[in-house]
């Protein structure tokens, strides 16, 4: 158990980590942590195997999980678990869901748990991107009685906020098909790996990480370069000049500025179009596309075409393959009352006492 979290000080990384499954007690280093954390990450619902956390440069998924500890603990720790449980109790809790759902979040899960004390053990009944129903057990955690309760929280908070968002994107992402699901940056402060991890685990993919791994070309951008034909040239000779390989989307408000893109693709990098604002609702709540159907013929699959739109809270991409614009009517009269509450999956936790170690029961 760790010092800092109101428990006594134990080894802060786990040998054998695996998480999905179960983990075991041990030490090795930190590199070794994260990959052992990476080693067990389950399927996803696609059945395209292990979905691992998205890459980024920066971004420390250990020292996430720290903090959202130690700002639940403070500098007490758990007051109330040290005040009525017994230092040498165990004990079993029990995940249950409480509403349908995709369930996202079991491999951080481990990693909370293993964090907080590497002698917790685990046992799962589903995978990462598998499918709960109400009232379905689908895992429990057994070791000492305030580690568990000290990490419950914080486990629960990251699991419905991930199966939140990985039921959600289940949900476009098959209404969509053969169109692909991206997400976007607005994502919350500090969780934006987490939160695209679920969109992966759910079946979306990854648009970019930030702004520092593709090239967006927007009206911000374009106003200050003199058009989007400066803008374009602009950026194909910054990334020459740096020896950069990465993708470069271009976003177009109309039809001339798209047949402007495609008239400059061979003397500008371009690798995606935006089409924004091409949908639009009428008054019976139809869906109009109309304008994006015959930019997308336009285009005629010379680049990729992508569009983004926002049914209530969510902030979504598609990709359009050549002309599916099809989706969208389908998209949106059976989906948008689904979005209100995309962020949370209830599951409930089940605690039970196992007993007493015989050192407690010697002492009592």
């Amino acid at each position: 158990m760790l010092r800092g979290y109101g428990v006594p000080a134990l080894p802060r990384i786990a040998k054998g980590f695996s998480p999905g499954r179960s983990n075991s007690s041990g030490v090795s280093s930190s590199v070794g942590w994260r990959r052992q954390a990476m080693a067990g990450v389950s399927k996803s619902v696609n059945g395209a195997g292990a979905v691992p956390p998205p890459v980024h440069p920066t971004y420390n998924l250990r020292e996430v999980i720290q903090l959202a500890l130690s700002e639940d603990a403070g500098d007490r720790g758990d007051v109330s678990c040290l005040a009525t449980i017994p230092a040498e109790m165990t004990a079993e809790a029990r995940f249950l869901a409480k509403e349908n759902g995709v369930i996202a979040g079991i491999a951080l899960a481990d990693m909370v748990f293993q964090e907080l004390d590497p002698s917790l053990k685990t046992d799962w009944a589903v995978e990462d991107g598998s499918t709960v129903e109400k009232g379905q057990v689908f895992g429990k955690v057994c070791g000492n009685a305030r580690s568990i309760l000290t990490a419950e929280r914080v486990v629960l908070n990251f699991m419905q906020r991930m199966s939140g968002i990985a039921t959600a994107t289940k949900k476009m992402a098959d209404a969509a098909k053969p169109a692909r699901i991206l997400e976007t940056r607005k994502t919350a402060p500090g969780l934006r790996l987490i939160d695209k991890w679920a969109v992966l685990i759910g079946g979306g993919e990854n648009h970019r990480m930030g702004l520092y791994d593709m090239v967006m070309v927007k009206d911000n951008h374009i106003a200050v370069a003199g058009g989007i034909e400066n803008a374009i040239f602009a950026v194909t000779k910054y990334l020459e000049e740096k020896g950069l390989d990465i993708g470069v989307e271009v976003e177009t408000r109309t039809l001339d500025e798209v047949r402007r893109v495609l008239a400059i693709l061979d003397k500008g990098k371009v690798t995606r179009i935006m089409l924004d604002n091409m949908v639009s609702t009428q008054a019976n709540g139809d869906i109009d596309v109309g304008l994006l159907r015959e930019a997308v013929e336009i285009v005629g699959g010379r680049v990729q075409t992508e569009v983004c739109i926002m049914p209530r809270k969510i902030f979504l991409t598609l990709i359009l393959l050549q002309d599916q614009t099809g989706f969208w009517k389908r998209y949106f009269k059976h989906s948008r009352k689904d979005w209100e509450h995309w962020c949370d999956l209830h599951f409930e936790w089940r605690f039970d006492t196992l007993g007493l170690s015989i050192g407690h029961l010697l002492q009592s």
